[in-house]
């Protein structure tokens, strides 16, 4: 391959702006200077630096839907020596990181990628980006409660934004909940809901954006297709990636 379509190809630089990298003396083939255009080199095998630093592959996008069991803690490292959901993906190819939080006592649908960018359009409030949960209250809310569930709900770092809020079933005492919430902040629904007077007692979230579990069990993953991961892309304004499933 030659040298400045190789920059180009590993993102260095245009394939213009690589030429002149080669002209002005800025890279190296084996750790020899190379300002000759059209110098050909083996991918894998030549090493190439400019301005002394290799030029690497570009790591490989990873995207993980996970079931999220209890009991795990939504971090790369605990203090406590509790399970995180890393232990949970021995076999998902180098390190990725969670996409916001689930808490400790909480399952359901977990994202994880190494996408930094995408992480944090995803979780950045600006995007809006929809997360439903089934949640088991103590008690059986009543109108006025739903409806304010529905303008939002006062908390100590300032309002929650209007959730989407319907009773599923009430037994024993007890009702399900369906909420879907556009905000991202630290145990929101169970805040909003111990606010209400209904503290949680269960809590599952079983869609993230337009992703769902599906037929997966607790602790089960599974890797997204190309085309979720391109429409997750479009939901937060960027360009579809170059992905290799």
């Amino acid at each position: 391959m030659r040298l400045q379509k190789y920059l180009a190809h590993m993102g260095v630089a245009s394939r213009r702006h690589a030429e002149d990298l080669i002209r002005a003396g800025r890279v190296k083939v084996n750790g020899q200077v190379v300002t000759v255009m059209g110098f050909k080199i083996e991918p894998g095998r030549d090493e190439v630096t400019v301005d002394g630093r290799p030029v690497n592959e570009p790591e490989r996008k990873v995207y993980v839907l996970l079931y999220k069991p209890s009991g795990y803690v939504t971090t790369v490292k605990d203090p406590q020596g509790r399970p995180t959901v890393l232990d949970l993906l021995r076999d998902v190819p180098g390190r990725i990181y969670p996409v916001g939080r689930l808490d400790y006592a909480t399952e359901g649908l977990l994202l994880l990628t190494n996408d930094g960018e995408l992480t944090l359009r995803l979780t950045h409030p600006r995007y809006r980006i929809p997360k439903t949960y089934l949640a088991l209250v103590e008690g059986v809310p009543g109108a006025k409660t739903v409806a304010r569930l529905r303008r939002g709900v006062e908390l100590e770092d300032g309002p929650t934004s209007p959730a989407e809020v319907e009773i599923r079933r009430i037994k024993n005492g007890r009702a399900l909940l369906k909420l879907t919430l556009r905000e991202g902040r630290k145990r929101e629904v169970r805040r909003m809901l111990a606010a209400v007077g209904h503290p949680v007692k269960w809590l599952k979230r079983i869609k993230f954006a337009f992703l769902t579990l599906g037929d997966l069990k607790p602790g089960e993953y599974r890797y997204l297709a190309p085309h979720e991961v391109a429409r997750l892309y479009q939901m937060v304004g960027l360009s579809s990636p170059q992905y290799k499933n």
